[in-house]
Formats: C-alpha cells, sequence, structure tokens
C-alpha cells in the first residue's frame, strides 16, 4: 500500500493586496493569491513576470572572471588554436558542451573538439584521460562545462602539459579553487553576479554572449541556442525564478517554433511535434531521452566510448537525416535504460520486503556489485516513491562501491553523508542528492552510521509525504479565462511551481478505468455535486488504489494539477491528480 500523504493548505496572501492586485489585472482572486504567494506585490512586478524581456538577462561581465575568460578564447580563434569544449554526461553538461560548440563553430573556428567523459571508467568531471587525449591532440584550451570547480589537480596536471583551463561551472566550490586562466561560478564567495542558480548550460550561455558583447555581434546569433538552456533548466532542476525563467521562456519559445535539428528529431520520437512543449514534456520525455545516452556505454574500438558523446553529435548536428538516426540511436538508449532499471528497481524492492529490520529503518542503504552504475540514482528516486525516506542505492565499478544518494524534503542529505567522511574514497552533491565512492569492505560501517545519522537528525514529520496546496477550487471556477490566465504563470518548475488546488465531494460517473501497459494508471472523468451535469477529465499516474471506489461512483476529494490536453487538434483541460481521499 502507499504511503498515505498529508494535504497541507499554503499560507494565503494578504487578502487585501490579493484583491487589489485581481482588479488591476482582471484576474481570479485565486490567481492574484498566487502572484502575491511568489513575492508579487504590484502590478508591473507581475507585468514582467508573465511577460519576460531578454533585456532583463544581466550583463555577463558581472560574473568573476568573465573577461579574462573571453580575452583567453579570442585569443585562441584569433591564433587558430585547438579549443576543446569539455562536459559532463548529463543532459546539463551535454546541451552545455552543443551550445559553446555549436557557437564557436559558427564563428568559424574549425580547430574544434569536444569531449565527455565516460561514466563508467573516468566518472564524473574533469578526468587526466581526458586530459591525455587533448594532448594527443593538440589541444591547448580547454573549456570546461557543468564540472571543474573542484578540479584543483587535474587542472594543474593540465597545465604542466601547456594546456590552459577555463572552468564553467554552477556547484559549490570547495575550499580550493582551481588555478585555471578564469572560473566561472557565480557561487564563488567573491563573485558579484547578481543571480547564482544558473544551470551549467546557462553559464555557457553567459560565455557566448559575453563573447557577442565583447565582438558587436548581435543577440540574434545566439538566440537560436536557447533551446538547448530551457531543455538544461528543466532537466537539471534549477531554479525556475529570475534569470533562468527568462532563459526557459524564451528557450520553451525556440524549442516549440524552430529546434535544432537533434532536439527536432528527439521530439517527433516522443510524438511531441503535435502540441505546445512544456518543462514537464521535457523532465518526463526529452531529458531522460537525452540523459539516457550518458548512461551507457558505446563503441568500445573507438578512442571515445562515452554514450555522452552521441548526445552532443545529436545536438550538433546539421543534417536532418543523420539527425534522424542520433535521435533513434539515443530512443533505443532510453529503452534499453528503462527495462534496467525496472528490472533493478524491482530487485531493490525485494530486496528490503525480504529483510524486516532494513525495512524498519529510517532510511535505506543497500547494495549489489552486479547493479548497472548508470542506473543507481534512477532507483534510489524510486525507492523514495515507495518507502520515503533518505536512500543510497551502490553498486561495484573499477574496485569500489560507488552509488547515489537521494532525500526527501527537508533533510540534509549531503550532511549525512558527510558524516561518514572517514569511510569515503570521495562524495560530492548538495542537500538532496549526492555521489560517493567507498571501499566494499567499508559498506556494513558506512550503512550503520549513515543509518545511525538518519535516525537521529530527521524529524518525524519528514517521514510523511506533503501535499502543499495552493486553493480550494470548485470545478466551475474552472473557467476557459481561468485556464488562459493560468498559463501565463508557465513555465514552471522549482520556485514557480506549478499550483495545486483541492476539489472535494467530488465523484465519478462509472466510466474510470485503469490504463497503462500494467494498468497502473486511473484515468476518469469527475463531477461535482453543486454542478452534476459539467464533468472534467483526469488522470491519476500510479494511483490505481481506489479504481473500485471510484469506478461505483463514490465521493472523493481529490488534488491535482490543471493542464491542457492535446488529442486530434483539439485542446481541453484536464486534471493531473496528485492525490485522492475517501470520502466516508
Amino acid at each position: 500500500m502507499p504511503i498515505e500523504k498529508k494535504w497541507v493548505l499554503k499560507e494565503q496572501g494578504d487578502p487585501k493586496l490579493v484583491a487589489e492586485l485581481a482588479t488591476r489585472l482582471g484576474i481570479s482572486p485565486v490567481l492574484s493569491n498566487l502572484l502575491v504567494q511568489r513575492g508579487i506585490r504590484s502590478e508591473e512586478e507581475a507585468k514582467r513576470f508573465f511577460a519576460p524581456q531578454l533585456s532583463d538577462l544581466h550583463d555577463p561581465f558581472l560574473m568573476k572572471d568573465m573577461e579574462k575568460a573571453i580575452k583567453r578564447i579570442s585569443q585562441a580563434v584569433r591564433k587558430g588554436e585547438t579549443i576543446m569544449v569539455y562536459g559532463d554526461y548529463d543532459v546539463d553538461g551535454t546541451t552545455a558542451v552543443a551550445l559553446v560548440y555549436t557557437f564557436l563553430r559558427k564563428l568559424g573556428h574549425n580547430k574544434l573538439l569536444f569531449y565527455i567523459p565516460d561514466r563508467y571508467t573516468e566518472g564524473y568531471g574533469v578526468s587526466l584521460q581526458g586530459i591525455d587525449y587533448a594532448e594527443r591532440k593538440g589541444v591547448s584550451l580547454i573549456i570546461t562545462l557543468d564540472c571543474g570547480i573542484k578540479a584543483v589537480e587535474k587542472v594543474a596536471y593540465a597545465s604542466k602539459k601547456g594546456i590552459d583551463f577555463i572552468i564553467c561551472d554552477h556547484h559549490l566550490p570547495g575550499d580550493e579553487i582551481p588555478h585555471a586562466v578564469a572560473v566561472l561560478d557565480s557561487k564563488q564567495s567573491d563573485c558579484n553576479y547578481p543571480f547564482k542558480e544558473l544551470s551549467g548550460c546557462g553559464v555557457g550561455f553567459k560565455l557566448v554572449q559575453a563573447y557577442c558583447l565583447h565582438h558587436d555581434i548581435p543577440f540574434s546569433t545566439i538566440e537560436p541556442l536557447l533551446d538547448l538552456v530551457a531543455v538544461s533548466i528543466a532537466s537539471d532542476i534549477v531554479p525556475l525564478v529570475g534569470e533562468n525563467r527568462v532563459l526557459a521562456y524564451f528557450g520553451l519559445k525556440r524549442l516549440n517554433e524552430k529546434p535544432n535539428k537533434g532536439l527536432h528529431s528527439i521530439i517527433k520520437i516522443c510524438g511531441l511535434d503535435k502540441h505546445v512543449i512544456t518543462i514537464d514534456d521535457i523532465v518526463f520525455k526529452i531529458g531522460p531521452r537525452i540523459n539516457a545516452a550518458g548512461r551507457m556505454r558505446v563503441d568500445e574500438e573507438s578512442e571515445i566510448h562515452s554514450g555522452g558523446h552521441s548526445a552532443v553529435n545529436l545536438m550538433i548536428e546539421r543534417d536532418d537525416a543523420t539527425a534522424e538516426e542520433f535521435g533513434s540511436l539515443i530512443d533505443t538508449f532510453n529503452s534499453d535504460r528503462k527495462s534496467i532499471d525496472r528490472s533493478v528497481t524491482q530487485e531493490a524492492h525485494a530486496l528490503i520486503e525480504s529483510n524486516p529490520e532494513l525495512k524498519a529503518r529510517k532510511s535505506t542503504v543497500i547494495y549489489n556489485p552486479k547493479w548497472m552504475k548508470g542506473i543507481v540514482g534512477i532507483v534510489a528516486s524510486r525507492l523514495i516513491e515507495t518507502y520515503y525516506r533518505p536512500t543510497v542505492v551502490l553498486t561495484k565499478s573499477n574496485g569500489f562501491a560507488t552509488g547515489s544518494a537521494r532525500s526527501v524534503p527537508g533533510f540534509d542529505l549531503y550532511q549525512a553523508v558527510e558524516s561518514c567522511a572517514d569511510l569515503l574514497e570521495n562524495f560530492g552533491g548538495h542537500m538532496y542528492a549526492a555521489g560517493l565512492t567507498l571501499k566494499p569492505e567499508n559498506v556494513p560501517a558506512f550503512t550503520q552510521r549513515f543509518n545511525d545519522y538518519v535516525e537521529t537528525h530527521i524529524e518525524p514529520q519528514m517521514l510523511t509525504p506533503q501535499v502543499d496546496i495552493d486553493a480550494e477550487l470548485l470545478f466551475s471556477d474552472i473557467t476557459p479565462r481561468f485556464r488562459a490566465d493560468l498559463l501565463r504563470f508557465q513555465p514552471f518548475g522549482p520556485g514557480n511551481t506549478a499550483p495545486v488546488f483541492v476539489t472535494r465531494g467530488v465523484s465519478n460517473r462509472g466510466d474510470a478505468k485503469l490504463v497503462g501497459a500494467e494498468q497502473e494508471h486511473l484515468k476518469m472523468d469527475l463531477v461535482q455535486r453543486e454542478k452534476p451535469n459539467t464533468s472534467i477529465p483526469a488522470i491519476a499516474f500510479q494511483q490505481p488504489t481506489h479504481y473500485e471506489w471510484i469506478r461505483n461512483g463514490r465521493p472523493i476529494d481529490v488534488c491535482y494539477t490543471i493542464v491542457e490536453n492535446h488529442y486530434r487538434g483539439t485542446v481541453s483541460p484536464q486534471l493531473r491528480i496528485k492525490d485522492i481521499k475517501t470520502c466516508l
């Protein structure tokens, strides 16, 4: 049985301010309350929120070391040096590499290559193998994206070989900053850049924006690259506020109107070419396919066998037919990944269910040396859906136990992992996700200490999933005008989440059905007592539990988001159900 969720109505905004904004903007008080909850307190702020402008982007030269970076890249372009663009193997890293590579190629710089490390042999970040490869290819400048902020020793190693580094990263720096030509990371304590939450690809975009400003190249030259930035912002789950909102807004516009050929091939494969693409579509359909490439290994005979290499090839491709071939390859990676992750998740469930002591704990740490390294993070997230507690999933790679950790809202996972630092070879991450490596013989001690830390520090309420509800609605409130105004709040994401509404005492007329390959989703039309002649379609993903109750027309309370359902050219509202409670 799934864990019962706690429903919590968010604190409502000041009634006077809500009413004033509703009048001035001509919108529902429910929606003006959403604005106030988001810190918007004036008509002018609301208009800027609803209509982001590219002119709202910050001056890239406010970022520490940007002038140094542009000077060094300009020199490399002028002298015809060989430049290598180097990035992480996830969506953020590969989109960032594709963006900077595409820009430099557009400048006409042809002494250019890119590099994505292999997840299995090199691991995350800058690798010695990557630097050695650069040396063999005659590279004199490496530009890293979405990695490098902690690569102190690697940058020093490259320096001895006469290779300069420009680091573009968005992760928290360590105590020592690498001695690179330039380090672009707004999270450096002495960086005055006003926005601190750019994605790795976002930092890459600021780099090319600065290059254009310095060389009087029109912004229209780089505007087509915003589709890549939008994909990175959605997939890396950075806050969709401030500059990210502007970049995502215009990136989505580009993605819908004229995406690059590689992204277009993925869009068609996902069946998204017939309706408006949203952040959700990137998170659940486009992003996972690109990510799947970095989880796989290909072409063992090649000098580079990272699957992430294929993802970059997809996104820099200029030929339609070749882009479709790369798209098909990456879709195959995703199918393989889904099959493996489904199998490993089942094994992980069986392992927990067969061990009463493990099942009773407030954390999960499981280890199987045969599991595939590239999917343990996904499995950790899946286990949290069932057991809802801090989770670590480990496998074996290159003689070490290595894996991923995921957390629940409110619990600082990074501190829990850090408390075991003496048992670990290395680790990194943030409050809700981390990666770690340790000797296999240290796994039992790590398991015990990690669990002890969680037992001591986690608050009881953190072990119960919570649904935060923005407002209570009647179905009659969901008018075409209400839906149109709600669409103006997009793009949704962290910091600007899709509003969650609750409607009570609704029922189904008996047409509820289970759908999906394993009958795991519940599809139905719902009506409310107050207006029994008006029904609204709803889908509850992974929620088959109350099927019989609902099919028999018994009353339920539902909390949901409102989405636009596109089917055969018709657009209609659909409730995406987040949770259901039966009414006695």
